[in-house]
């Protein structure tokens, strides 16, 4: 498989893009999903959500305070 960047991957292998995307290749293609859940059910009023790509997560942390974290109720991916 040649991926978007022009990398050439074996069948049946699997990687992780630096945009954090899960990716496979197998005989029918390549075939690339998010590998993070994104946060939907907190306060955005008191909290903002902050990606931290090393990690290839989410941080949902108070906007006045960054070291205080919110609570989340729902996240999709």
């Amino acid at each position: 498989c040649l991926d978007e960047e022009g990398k050439v991957h074996e069948f049946n292998s699997n990687w992780r893009t630096e945009d954090c995307n899960d990716c496979s290749c197998s005989s029918s293609g390549i075939g690339c999903c998010t590998s993070y859940m994104r946060p939907v059910d907190y306060d955005e009023e008191k909290c903002e959500s902050i990606f931290i790509k090393e990690t290839c997560s989410y941080k949902v942390v108070e906007k006045n305070d960054h070291s205080k974290e919110c609570p989340v109720h729902s996240w999709v991916g």
